[in-house]
């Protein structure tokens, strides 16, 4: 399997170059040349197999100058938590991605990428070090895969206010091979001193440099297989399904659409946005223009330059009509998420976050106009007592604070606050080296 860059500069890698480099020489993001299309049999039997078994499946597709066993053993320790998808009514599942490490869908990505990579640098002599910007949930989970993996030491950049209490400590209390860095701006500005730093010669020459975010093609592929097992594990399979995405950075959104090249039969997908609204914009209007962040309490998708964008766009042959015919998008206030959490809660005796409201509202907006009867699967992508403050203020509920969560609360915060400017962090890796 060869991997392309999304700018078309670089020549095509293999799966192992893709997942060290992490962004291409062009700036651009690897995706792979020719998406296999899995066999009429894989679906048949999809409800019959375990998600270890899809996983192996899809994976050794991509990852095949891997060994089958060393991929199995792979997937065996990075997904060692249960992936539910639960029924609400006949016609409306959420899909639970929150029962790894951190309680956020990103764990996925995050330990599938930890156990790969420290696969292929195991026999190297210079330390990786990999750069996370993150929003919230990204960064505790990056920080869990790769605890005191020999080897390799994380950088993580998160936007200094924006993130929840409890993130934060998960972000800030590792230490070890752990370096939290505060900055003194915005998610996208995180984003950006990261792509920066990708793009800096010295920085190269001296440092062995790689990603954790969703840019990192060992990120993407993990997070299409929870669309396959959970479409496989839904009965009323003679009507059409419906994913609804809680929507940032396009990441758990792209892993969807390739699940859907190759061959898992979704109707649509719903790309259900906060008031950070680029995505909803350009389905709309058929123009991607980036905008400021808006701080929203759905803070792991508060992205307005949203890096993925490029990878679906290119996917879709940089045309937005066929975009629309895959993708409905649409955005919503913190006001409406409060009301839709406390409507789910009442209704169906089910909490859920306000990321997961969010997707709960697109949904049915979508639904409004549908003529025929449509299996709807709402992506959690993080557990509700993440936001615990959010949930009381909703539904009135003195969420319980699960163990692990409750444990990280008790640790002191270890941070280094940096501003915005590129020469500052740049600086900060060169010493810290």
């Amino acid at each position: 399997m060869k991997f392309y860059s999304t700018k078309g500069k670089s020549e095509l890698v293999d799966f192992r170059t893709a997942v060290i480099k992490g962004i291409a020489e062009d700036g651009g993001l690897y995706l792979p040349k020719d998406i296999p299309f899995l066999p009429e049999a894989f679906f048949k039997c999809l409800s019959e197999l375990s998600f270890h078994e899809i996983a192996l499946t899809v994976t050794e597709l991509f990852a095949n100058e891997v060994s089958r066993n060393d991929l199995s053993d792979i997937i065996q320790s990075a997904f060692n938590f249960p992936v539910p998808t639960v029924k609400l009514d006949e016609n409306l599942y959420v899909l639970e991605l929150t029962h790894g490490p951190t309680l956020a869908f990103k764990d996925f990505g995050a330990r599938f990428m930890a156990k790969m990579l420290s696969h292929f640098t195991k026999d190297e002599d210079k330390e990786v070090i990999i750069l996370v910007a993150t929003s919230g949930d990204t960064g505790s989970a990056v920080a869990n895969g790769f605890y005191n993996v020999e080897g390799i030491k994380v950088v993580l950049l998160y936007p200094s206010g924006m993130v929840s209490k409890i993130q934060e400590q998960q972000l800030t209390t590792l230490g070890g091979n752990i370096t939290a860095l505060e900055i003194k701006g915005t998610f996208d500005d995180c984003q950006r001193l990261v792509k920066e730093a990708f793009a800096d010669q010295v920085l190269n020459n001296k440092l062995n440099l790689t990603s954790a975010n969703s840019i990192n093609i060992a990120r993407l592929i993990p997070q299409s297989l929870y669309y396959f097992h959970s479409f496989g594990s839904i009965q009323n399979k003679n009507k059409p399904a419906v994913f609804s995405v809680p929507s940032g950075n396009l990441g758990n959104l792209t892993g969807g659409i390739l699940a859907h090249k190759m061959g898992l039969p979704v109707n649509k997908f719903i790309a259900a946005a906060n008031a950070n609204k680029v995505f909803p914009d350009y389905i709309k209007t058929g123009t991607f223009t980036p905008a400021p962040t808006i701080k929203t309490i759905s803070n792991a998708m508060d992205v307005g330059n949203p890096s993925n964008f490029e990878r679906i766009a290119s996917i879709f042959l940089y045309d937005a009509e066929n975009v629309r015919k895959v993708i409905f998008s649409d955005s919503f206030s913190d006001l409406d998420t409060y009301e839709a959490m406390n409507e789910i809660y009442k209704k169906y005796n089910y909490i859920i976050d306000p990321h997961g409201a969010v997707g709960y509202l697109a949904n049915k907006k979508y639904s409004e106009d549908l003529i025929e009867d449509s299996i709807s699967i709402i992506l959690e992508t993080a557990h509700p007592a993440k936001f615990s403050s959010e949930v009381k203020k909703a539904t009135g509920i003195e969420i319980e604070i699960p163990e692990r969560l409750g444990e990280c609360l008790k640790k002191e915060k270890h941070s280094l606050v940096l501003s915005k400017e590129f020469n500052e962090f740049k600086s900060f890796l060169l010493e810290t080296s």
